[in-house]
């Protein structure tokens, strides 16, 4: 996953309309990225410069991001030498991974000179260069010394040079016959690797592109490569280039079936097959706006949520011992009839025991054969009293029998509760999903109270779905929704469904009263199957019945239901139906 020459180049062609805009403000949100407002003719549009190693872009905006209230010195600087500048040129040389922003600025004596920003977008090396007229380094968002580089230092007032480049082909300018040569003078290795030496500006994806094209989805070595499949390689790359230069390009993103971006292209990308989900956007800027965003947005819910998961794993183990050991003391209550028992033949043999004996050797009239027993004896104690501490074990155990089948349960109850708010954790897409179930623990007592003022933010709606004839399906995104959405907001003549045995989220259609035909059902089964966690399983049954007939025990954790008069289908959790149903 990177952004290559290739996709640099189509981010360019959507950036040339600014030219000729003034620079209108300039801010500086966080150490490595920098957005510039630019006033155009058709309106003011914002230009977001990144220069951190695992996301550094360029392109034009739409979102709003929360500036510090002190500018850093970088930003100062960049008011300070392209405030109200014009942006005169675009460049980019060749391929390479580096966009030149050339701005007509006017100096401190008043007069006009060309300031060029350049935006260096590799990798760990990205870096945002200010260049003065004579080709200076005024300064950078990140320096550059000896320590950190020998081959090329970025500090002020050194002379800026470009970084090492490698002799590789552009193919937008490279003909047939030189794309052969360089194939056949390659080192033999996997088509896709050669791809990757020969020309510059482009991402692995975009040579397995070309590779599972020439060899359509079979694996190829870059000295076996001939014929037809010689023929298909030199077609692709011929398309793509015209896709780039025409403007004609399909801005694609892949996804697996959990929903996780993986990688993006400026053309239709086929060689995931149906392993991954592709979804295809207006446009470049729009494309790593929607990519980049989503992506940290997914890494910060899956921070908030690892305390989260901790906690679900502490208190799972934790429970589960205590189960263990309720259940290891409720096995040796099961000898409590023999304590009685033993109780009784002292009491009826009592003349025949002395204070001081250590055993007792009865017969047990309770039997018909009437075998001696022997039984144990305190010796400090009297006849009676040891037939008393027979009795009081038996009344412990039966005490302690009853309180722990109890315990046991309601820890069973736990364990389940749990089990559902890590179901639903696992399948939270959003920080709000996250902040709810932390706000759900914290009301069942498993969280403190932070003592924070500020106010919660309002719940997400539940997931809506509409199935193949129409009917709104909804889905809880947590216990506290479910209750809501089974108990307070269906009619009696919705049907609700809910995995059998299974943690998952309650599934509700909505009837209005009329009878949805199988096919719904079936789908609004496959909904709830997906929203579970048997959703990486085969088969998955599925109980469904009236809302009417769900009802909830006094008492029970949020989630928590019983429900009558239901029937049970059996779905395959299908993830990709699940996707067409959903109302985005």
């Amino acid at each position: 996953m990177a952004l290559d020459g290739a996709f640099l180049y189509a981010v360019r062609k959507e950036l040339m309309p600014l030219i000729g805009g003034r620079v209108e403000k300039i801010h500086q949100p966080s150490r490595e990225e920098v957005i510039i407002s630019i006033r155009t003719r058709s309106g003011s549009r914002k230009l977001y410069i990144s220069a951190n190693a695992g996301s550094a872009r360029v392109h034009l905006t739409e979102n709003t991001v929360d500036n510090p209230q002190t500018p850093p010195m970088f930003c100062m600087l960049l008011r300070k030498k392209l405030g109200s500048g014009k942006l005169t040129d675009i460049r980019q040389d060749g391929l390479e991974r580096i966009l030149f922003l050339d701005f007509e600025c006017v100096n401190e004596l008043g007069d006009i000179v060309t300031v060029t920003l350049a935006c260096e977008i590799m990798g760990r090396c990205s870096n945002l260069v200010i260049v003065s007229q004579d080709g200076r380094v005024i300064d950078s968002i990140k320096r550059v010394d000896e320590e950190m580089s020998r081959e090329r230092l970025v500090l002020p007032g050194m002379k800026y040079t470009l970084p090492p480049r490698d002799d590789r082909l552009d193919f937008l300018t490279a003909v047939p016959d030189e794309i052969v040569e360089r194939l056949r003078s390659t080192e033999p290795k996997e088509l896709s690797k050669a791809l990757i030496r020969i020309f510059e500006g482009i991402s692995p994806v975009l040579a397995r592109e070309w590779a599972f094209f020439a060899g359509r989805g079979a694996h190829l070595e870059s000295d076996t490569v001939g014929g037809d499949q010689l023929d298909r390689l030199l077609f692709i790359i011929k398309r793509t280039k015209e896709q780039l230069e025409g403007g004609e390009c399909c801005f694609s993103v892949v996804s697996d079936k959990e929903g996780q971006l993986k990688d993006f292209s400026f053309i239709r990308l086929s060689q995931f097959g149906t392993l991954m989900y592709t979804r295809e956007l207006p446009s470049a800027s729009e494309l790593l706006d929607h990519f980049y965003s989503e992506r940290d947005r997914a890494s910060r819910t899956k921070q908030r949520a690892n305390d989260i998961f901790k906690l679900l794993v502490n208190l799972t183990e934790r429970t589960s011992r205590r189960i263990a050991v309720q259940r290891e003391e409720l096995a040796a209550c099961a000898d409590k009839e023999h304590a009685k028992l033993c109780g009784d033949l002292i009491s009826a043999n009592m003349y025949r025991i002395q204070k001081g004996d250590s055993t007792a050797v009865v017969e047990n009239f309770y039997d018909e054969s009437c075998p001696q027993i022997t039984i144990p004896l305190d010796v400090r104690k009297t006849p009676a009293q040891n037939a008393q501490h027979y009795y009081n074990e038996y009344k412990k155990s039966v005490t302690a029998e009853e309180k722990l089948a109890v315990q046991i349960e309601r820890g069973e109850e736990e364990l389940q509760y749990l089990d559902s708010v890590f179901d639903s954790l696992t399948r939270a897409s959003s920080e709000n999903d996250i902040i709810q179930l932390r706000l759900e623990l914290r009301e069942q007592g498993y969280v403190k109270y932070g003592g924070g003022k500020a106010k919660p933010p309002k719940a997400l709606p539940p997931v809506e779905y509409r199935s193949s004839d129409g009917f709104t399906i909804l889905v809880g995104r947590n216990n506290k929704q479910n209750d809501q959405l089974t108990l307070k907001f269906a009619e009696k003549s919705d049907i609700w469904l809910h995995t059998q045995l299974i943690t998952g989220s309650h599934t509700l259609i909505l009837t209005d009263g009329a009878t949805p035909p199988d096919r719904t059902i079936e789908e609004a089964a496959v909904i709830a199957a997906v929203n579970s966690s048997g959703r990486n399983s085969g088969l998955v049954p599925v109980d469904y019945c009236l809302a009417k007939f769900v009802k909830k025990p006094a008492g029970a954790k949020p989630g928590k239901v019983i429900f009558t008069n239901y029937k049970t289908a059996f779905v395959k959790p299908d993830a990709e139906l699940e996707q067409k149903l959903r109302v985005l």
